[in-house]
C-alpha cells in the first residue's frame, strides 16, 4: 500500500486507471500477428510507438507484470532480421490510413520507417527484475541485442562515433525549438504547431525516393547528433550489457556494450560538451555547427554513470537548479526559461517547447541518484507526483503551475508509478 503523502496515491491511482483503459489487443490482418499493447493516448496517438512501450512496460511491472511482459513481446514482434525496430506500429488494420495524415512518418506496410529513442533495454531490464523470468528474457534478449548492433551498424557516424538521426521525430522531441532554423521553421511565436507540420511535411517530402540511411544521410537535408538520443543509447548499452550477464549465450556481448556505452560518454564531452558554457549542444552535421539552444538536452548526459563528476556538478548547479534556466516549480522545463522561444503555458499549441515531461523528469531523476544528488532527485519526483494528482495523466505539464497540456490519458505519464515506488523504497 502507498501512503497518501503529497497525493502519491492518487497519482498511482490515476495512472493505473489509465494504463487500464488504454490497452489494446486484437489480430492485425496487415501485420499478421495477435498484438497487445497500450495506446499513448486513445483521442490521439492510437498505435504502438516503441519508446512510449518501453515506458509503459516499466510502469506496468509494479501492475501488472504478464502485460508488460506482453507489451514488450508486441513490440519486438516488429523487429526486422536485420534488427531494425520501428517508432510505430501500425497494428490496427482501420486506422492505418489515417497515420500518414496526423503524424510526420514514412510508413513501410504496417510500421513507420523512422526511430524513436532506444529505450528499448531499459524497459526490457526492469521487465525482467520484476518477474524473474528467466524463459521470457531468453525469448526477447536476443531481438533486443539485434536492435543494438543495428543501430551502431547503420546510424553510426564513422566520423564522431555517435549516432545520427535523419529527422526531429527521431529524437522523439518533434517541435523542439532546437531544430526550427534546420527544418525551415520561421514561425516561433503564437500558433506554432500548423506551421511546423507543414515544415516537417517539407522535409518528409524531400525524402521521397530516399530508400535507406545511406540515401537519407547523401540528401544532407537533416542530419543531427542528438544529445538525448545518444544519452539514452549510451544508457540502453548499460541496461544491454547487464541483461547480457543474465545469458551464458550472450554474455560475450556485455562486454562490447559497456565499452560502446564508455565510447558514447567520452564523444558526447570530445564533440558536444562546452566548456565555457558548461552544458552539452547538439550538432547540426549538415551546417557543422553546434546548436546552442539551450533545452532539456543540454542536461541529458546526466543519465550516464561514467559521465566526470566536474561534469555533472556544472550541469547540475550551474544549470538545473537555476531558476532563470531549469528549476521552476514544476521541473523540469523542455526549453530554459530564458530562451526566447520558452513556451511555460502551450500557447504555441507544440510539443517539447517549455512543458515539463514526466519521462524526461524520470531519467533525470535516476541520473541524479547515480551522481549524488539525492535531495535534488527527490525534489524533481514529488513535484512530478504533485502535478500528475493535481492534472491526471496528460501528455506534459505546466513548468509554473503544473497544469496539463495536450493528450489526455497519456501512457507514459504513468511512469509516476515508478517513481512512487522508489520513494517508498519498492522498486526492484
Amino acid at each position: 500500500m502507498i501512503a497518501d503523502i503529497d497525493g502519491t496515491a492518487a497519482a498511482v491511482t490515476a495512472a493505473t486507471d489509465m494504463l487500464r483503459g488504454n490497452r489494446r489487443t486484437g489480430y492485425s490482418a496487415g501485420a499478421g500477428h495477435e498484438f497487445q499493447f497500450t495506446c499513448p493516448s486513445p483521442d490521439t496517438y492510437p498505435f504502438q510507438w516503441a519508446w512510449d512501450s518501453a515506458f509503459h512496460a516499466i510502469a506496468l511491472s509494479h501492475v501488472d507484470p504478464g502485460r508488460a511482459q506482453a507489451e514488450l513481446d508486441s513490440l519486438l514482434t516488429a523487429v526486422s532480421p536485420e534488427g531494425f525496430l520501428p517508432h510505430m506500429l501500425l497494428w490496427q488494420d482501420d486506422l492505418r490510413p489515417r497515420a500518414v495524415e496526423d503524424f510526420r512518418i514514412r510508413v513501410t506496410g504496417w510500421t513507420s520507417a523512422t526511430l524513436a529513442p532506444p529505450v528499448l533495454a531499459r524497459g526490457v531490464e526492469r521487465v525482467f527484475l520484476a518477474t524473474g523470468d528467466r524463459d521470457w528474457l531468453a525469448g526477447v534478449l536476443p531481438r533486443t541485442v539485434a536492435f543494438y548492433e543495428w543501430l551502431r551498424a547503420h546510424r553510426s557516424s564513422p566520423h564522431t562515433g555517435l549516432l545520427l538521426t535523419y529527422q526531429p521525430d527521431e529524437s522523439g522531441l518533434d517541435a523542439s525549438p532546437k531544430y526550427d532554423e534546420a527544418i525551415g521553421l520561421t514561425v516561433t511565436t503564437g500558433d506554432v504547431a500548423p506551421h511546423w507540420h507543414d515544415a516537417m511535411r517539407r522535409l518528409l517530402d524531400s525524402y521521397a525516393t530516399a530508400t535507406g540511411g545511406a540515401d537519407l544521410l547523401a540528401a544532407r537535408r537533416f542530419v543531427w547528433h542528438d544529445v538525448l538520443f545518444n544519452s539514452i543509447y549510451a544508457d540502453g548499452l548499460r541496461a544491454a550489457a547487464r541483461l547480457c550477464r543474465q545469458s551464458p549465450r550472450a554474455g560475450r556481448v556485455a562486454d562490447v556494450f559497456d565499452n560502446r556505452a564508455r565510447a558514447i560518454t567520452a564523444a558526447l564531452h570530445r564533440h558536444c560538451w562546452d566548456e565555457e558554457r558548461g552544458v552539452f549542444w547538439d550538432l547540426d552535421v549538415v551546417r557543422g555547427t553546434p546548436v546552442r539552444v539551450l533545452t532539456v538536452s543540454s542536461l541529458f548526459p546526466l543519465i550516464l554513470e561514467d559521465l566526470p563528476a566536474p561534469t555533472a556538478r556544472r550541469l547540475v548547479e550551474e544549470h538545473l537548479l537555476n531558476e532563470r534556466e531549469f528549476w521552476t516549480a514544476f521541473p523540469v522545463p523542455s526549453v530554459a526559461v530564458d530562451e526566447p522561444t520558452f513556451d511555460p503555458d502551450f500557447r504555441t499549441g507544440a510539443i517539447f517547447r517549455g512543458s515539463s515531461w514526466v519521462n524526461l523528469n524520470w531519467f533525470l531523476h535516476d541520473g541524479l541518484l547515480r551522481h549524488g544528488y539525492r535531495r535534488v532527485a527527490e525534489v524533481i519526483a514529488r513535484r512530478t507526483v504533485e502535478m500528475t494528482a493535481r492534472s491526471g495523466m496528460r501528455e506534459c505539464y505546466g513548468p509554473f503551475d503544473g497544469v496539463g497540456h495536450a493528450a489526455r490519458q497519456f501512457g507514459w505519464s504513468s511512469l509516476v508509478i515508478d517513481l512512487v515506488a522508489g520513494m517508498e523504497g519498492e522498486r526492484q
